[in-house]
């Protein structure tokens, strides 16, 4: 009755716009005052500091503040420039573009948000001038943004491992196969429309051009190299790699002799303004989480979906619809922070491998940012593009359909995103 009671509280502050972060505060110490009276907040300030404090969460503002850098300093345009010299010849081969440096942002910035805030204001304009419809570049590029939170680094993964206490070095790799899959899927798609609708081809292909623009995005290439290769060569752990993302998009930026720091300085108090409500978030979750244990209720909720079922793939159904649900209407750090303490002992008392669930979250939250009302990266990318959001949800209900198949394939075949995380780890 009490765990219903501040439930409801919680909902009700939410709709009347007081932010996530101290509803769940507020919830989580009225939950302690009932149970344990007012001992029990004497700590509250140190658990709250201690929570947001955790090593692997340094990850999170350097890791956008090197997708920052890598805008500002002009690697995108370099980017653009050399996957449009690969696949810009095939039909529709700007959406093509998008979607291939989106898949190479992802590798830098780990956020969706900022994907489609930097690609959407380049892309976006030039897809509009080629014949594409606003509604489709926007679909397009709102929805290979979300490929950030599935390619690592990912910041909902690190989020994940924090609240789960398992491995974010394994999630990232488990990461790798499916960001792959979803980008194959989102081009196929893309390519359909653009010969139903006969988008344009760019420049025909040529070698020279090839040639010219990789040597140009060749100081770019390193950036994921330093990055991924530190973490899965055991070099160094998710954190130190994104400080080393910072001072290698500085180098890089350097080099190109473009950085633009006026574009920088608001990219990162942008990116500190993000990473203070996240932080705040974990912080509330704390006390949040000390009520929800004392209380037992991740464990009356293990015992209760237990006592229905015990088979692994009924569980991870339940759990699929639920997420995909709460997508609707949370951001994916709030929904990761609230509701992964709950679940995590059901999981573990269903024997799931807890990296494998990781992913399955993730996905389930890439799809919640393409799904309104909440939505945040397709509402940033239908701002960027002008465009209304419910014309835009339907051309994105094809590409979130992809995203949906990806998630499904990696829920009951665990071998596609697990097999490298045997390799690598096991």
């Amino acid at each position: 009755m009490l765990m219903a009671s501040i439930f409801i509280a919680m909902l009700l502050m939410i709709c009347i716009n007081i932010p996530i972060a101290v509803a769940l505060a507020m919830c989580g110490v009225l939950g302690l005052l009932f149970t344990e009276g007012p001992d029990s907040l004497v700590t509250i300030a140190l658990d709250m500091y201690d929570g947001s404090t955790k090593f692997s969460l340094i990850a999170i503002p350097m890791f956008v503040l090197a997708g920052a850098i890598m805008n500002a300093g002009g690697i995108t345009d370099k980017l653009i420039n050399f996957v449009t010299a690969i696949i810009g010849f095939i039909r529709g081969g700007l959406a093509m573009v998008n979607i291939g440096v989106s898949l190479f942002f992802a590798e830098i910035s780990g956020s969706a948000v900022a994907d489609v805030a930097a690609m959407g204001s380049i892309l976006i304009p030039q897809m509009k001038k080629r014949g594409y419809s606003k509604e489709f570049s926007a679909a397009v590029t709102s929805s290979s943004a979300s490929l950030a939170i599935i390619i690592p680094p990912s910041i909902p993964m690190i989020l994940y491992a924090a609240s789960a206490n398992t491995s974010v070095e394994q999630l990232f790799v488990a990461g790798i196969v499916p960001g792959l899959l979803g980008a194959g899927g989102l081009m196929v798609v893309a390519y359909l429309f653009a010969k139903r609708y006969n988008f344009p081809t760019e420049a025909a292909f040529s070698l020279g051009r090839l040639r010219e623009t990789f040597i140009e995005a060749l100081p770019a290439f390193t950036l994921p190299v330093i990055i991924l290769g530190g973490i899965f060569g055991g070099y160094v752990t998710a954190t130190e790699a994104a400080g080393l993302a910072v001072l290698a998009s500085l180098v890089v930026s350097a080099w190109y002799g473009n950085l633009d720091l006026g574009h920088l300085r608001r990219a990162m108090l942008d990116g500190g303004i993000q990473t203070a409500v996240v932080m705040l978030l974990v912080a509330a979750s704390v006390l949040m989480g000390g009520f929800l244990t004392r209380a037992q209720i991740p464990q009356q909720l293990a015992e209760g979906i237990l006592s229905i079922t015990t088979q692994q793939w009924t569980i991870l159904l339940i759990l699929n619809f639920f997420f995909l649900i709460i997508g609707f209407f949370l951001h994916s750090a709030a929904a990761i922070i609230l509701v992964i303490p709950i679940v995590i002992p059901l999981i573990t008392a269903a024997g799931i491998d807890p990296v494998h669930f990781g992913l399955v979250v993730t996905l389930n939250l890439a799809i919640g940012q393409q799904t309104p009302p909440v939505a945040s990266v397709l509402i940033t990318a239908c701002s960027v593009a002008r465009a209304n959001i419910w014309e835009v949800s339907k051309v994105n209900i094809w590409f979130v359909g992809v995203l949906l198949a990806v998630l499904m394939l990696c829920t009951y075949v665990p071998s596609v995103p697990m097999f490298l995380v045997e390799y690598f780890y096991r």
